[in-house]
This record gives C-alpha cells, structure tokens and sequence, in this order.
C-alpha cells in the first residue's frame, strides 16, 4: 500500500491568527507528522509497516551548547598548557616513543633523518635572525661581552669537576661534560629574558655570537676538557669542518633567505610560534632516533644512576646561575658606578639567564659527529634531554620570584 506524507505544523500565533496548516509534497517512501509547540515538539515518523516516534525538547539546544561549554572549559587550559610548554612535551615525547618501540626510530637513522632534522633547526634560526634587534644591544656592550666570555670560557671550566664523578655507566657524566662545553640556548633564554622584563636585545647578541664563535672553540674544549680526561683524541680539525657544515652554513642560508627575499622576513616574523613549534618537532626527532639506537643499553641502566645524573645536571645549572650572578656583583663593584651597565637590573638578568643556559640541538649535532668516540650516542644524549628541561624549569621559578620582587617593590608600602 503506498503511503502519503503530510506535514502539520502548530506554532503559537496571535489569537486571530488560529492555527495554519501547510501541505507539504508527497513521498511514496514515509510520512512525517510534525507538531510543534512553543517548547515541546513532537516528530512522528512511520514507514509502510512500523512507526517509530521521537520526542524532542526545545531546551536540547541550550543542552548542547553548556555540553560545548564544559569541553571547552578544560580543553582551552589543555592546549595553553601545551602550546607553552610544547619543546620539554616534544622531547620527552620523543625519548618516551624510543624507549616503548625502536623500530621507526631505528629506520629514521637509517635514512639519516638525524641530519635533515639538525639542519632544519639551524636553517630556522637563520630566519628568526632580526639584525636590528642584534644593533640595539650595542649600549650593553660590556655585559653582553662578560656573557659571551662566560658562556664560551668559563662555564665550561665546570667540564672538569664533572669529569671527576663516577657514574655506571660513564657515559650519563661523559655526556653532562659536553653539554657543559656548549654554547648558550637558541630560544629558550631569550624567550625566558622577555618574560623576567631583562635586555632581549642583549639576549639575542649574546645567543648569536656565542653560537657562532662557539662552533670554533668546542672542538678545542672537547679535546682538553674531556678528551684527554676520558683518554680518547679528539679529531680537532675534521669536528670543526663538520659543525660548519652541519651548524654554520644552514644557519647562514636561513639569514640570506629572509634578507634577499621580500615579504619572507614579514611572514617569519608574523608566524614565530609556528617556527618554533617546527623546531621543536626536528629538535624532538634527534633524542627519538638517539634512544632508539640505544634502548637495550638504556633498559639495563639502573634507575638511581639516571637519577643521580638528573641530579648532577640540576647542581650544574645551579652552579652556573651562582657563578654568573657573582661575577656580575663583581663587574659591578669594579665599575665603581651606582648606574652602570652591570647594575640594570635588565642587563643582569639577560646575562645570568643567557650565561647559565646550554644548548642541546648543538650538544645532539657534536656528539652525531664524534660517532661513538666518546661513548654510545644515547647514553651521552639522555641525560642532558633531562638537563635542558630541567634548566627551562628551574629559570622558570627564577623568573617568576624576579616578576614578584618587582611587584613588591612597585607597590605602595603600607604604613
């Protein structure tokens, strides 16, 4: 028997108005009876041999949207969370997929991703690079060149105590020795730096030179710090070939690429948290392929040695704010001015955050060249992973009491 479909609809009109009634065009396949009333309705649906109805409240909008709502409530504080801490997410991450499953991380060394991934890192430092940001650090010249000597010369002198501890396996002290040995962070100082309120112009020199000179001074630092404590020779000359070529160079294309061509640099500029969250993701690609390699070495390390190496790693960092912010009393009480570039507090705080910190993609591309001279790759890696997050975390807290003693200071003191 065909069926015939009308459709009635009741809406609240007017008193003279009644009730309308609309015939809607005929389907041989349903009837749908439709009534409707100011916040109820009711749908009834019936096919040729059974009938199903569904009621429907007008109060199921507003339901969804508070369903909406309560997502959003804790998914927005979720993806803040992880948009501002996405680099110590990527790398433990990272380290995390090596550990569970070798096997991709296994062929990505294969395919010599490790490479790819560091000259990516390198070719977008070359884009971030704003020239005029580098010329406006020029009146803090003499603590931007304490930073530079500090990070280049100084701290790296703390290689040798490092040295002198005795950890199974040695590779965990080994490896905290090189990353003593780097230059200072890319990102993560300057960024910290422009949160304390300190120099980001100063920041920003002092992360370039020290990046540069350091890809020529590193080699001689491993070869007399470590090299010859570990008894291993160092190819000085062959390393310092490899970082140019490894660090420099995409470093280099990435600056020409934003000076020579109109509208990159504005692009750059407009997407820096995309530019980021890209290095992050390279950066993230080296530890994975590193643990990979070494996870039946790593499975066999006992859990307190890690933990005294995190802990070797922390008392380094600590060490190094200490000495940086020491030394800077001491230019200070040279300089015999109560307004010298030493004392500004925003000077200060670049210095101590930049001078303290040390990079890891460049701790990741040295031990990539030395293959194997020191010791296996991921055990040299995997405690300096712990010792870069752990330094972003522990200038977090400094940052944060610094932001609090301007706050108290800026206050109105009650009498």
């Amino acid at each position: 028997m065909a069926t015939m479909a009308c459709r009635l609809l009741y809406t609240q009109s007017p008193p003279d108005s009644g009730i309308r009634l609309r015939r809607a065009r005929t389907s041989p396949v349903r009837k749908n009876i439709s009534l409707r009333l100011s916040h109820l309705r009711l749908s009834v649906v019936s096919g040729a041999a059974n009938g199903s109805y569904k009621f429907q409240s007008g109060d199921e909008e507003p339901a969804e949207k508070a369903k909406e709502g309560r997502l959003s409530t804790w998914s927005r504080p979720l993806l803040s969370f992880v948009s501002s801490n996405f680099l110590p997410l990527a790398l433990l991450s990272g380290v995390s997929l090596g550990l569970m499953n070798p096997t991709p991380g296994l062929l990505a060394h294969q395919y010599s991703l490790s490479k790819f991934s560091t000259f990516g890192i390198f070719i977008i430092s070359g884009l971030t690079v704003r020239s005029a940001d580098v010329g406006a650090a020029g009146e803090a010249w003499p603590a931007g060149l304490f930073g530079v000597v500090s990070i280049l010369f100084f701290t790296p002198l703390f290689a040798k105590l490092i040295m002198k501890v005795q950890l199974v396996p040695q590779e965990f002290v080994t490896g905290l020795a090189i990353f003593c040995c780097m230059p200072t962070t890319l990102s993560s100082g300057i960024a910290l730096t422009h949160l304390a309120k300190g120099n980001s112009a100063l920041a920003l020199a002092m992360t370039l030179l020290s990046n540069f000179f350091g890809i020529f001074i590193m080699p001689l630092l491993l070869s007399n710090f470590i090299g010859q404590g570990a008894g291993v020779s160092i190819p000085t000359f062959p390393l310092l070939k490899s970082l140019l070529m490894t660090l420099l160079v995409p470093l280099v294309i990435g600056k020409i690429i934003r000076d020579s061509f109109s509208g990159v640099a504005e692009f750059v500029d407009q997407n820096r948290k995309l530019f980021s969250t890209a290095s992050a993701i390279f950066l993230s690609l080296v530890p994975w392929i590193q643990i990979s390699r070494s996870r039946s070495l790593l499975l066999n390390v006992q859990t307190m040695a890690f933990i005294s190496a995190m802990g070797l790693g922390m008392l380094l960092h600590l060490a190094l704010l200490a000495f940086n912010t020491l030394a800077l009393k001491g230019g200070s009480a040279i300089s015999l001015k109560n307004n010298s570039v030493f004392t500004r507090k925003e000077n200060s705080r670049a210095v101590i955050l930049i001078a303290s910190q040390k990079t890891l993609p460049v701790m990741v591309a040295v031990v990539e060249q030395l293959r194997g001279a020191l010791g296996e790759p991921g055990l040299l890696v995997l405690p300096c992973v712990a010792a870069h997050i752990n330094q972003i975390i522990i200038d977090s807290f400094l940052v944060n009491l610094w932001l609090r003693q301007d706050q108290l200071a800026s206050s109105p003191k009650e009498e």
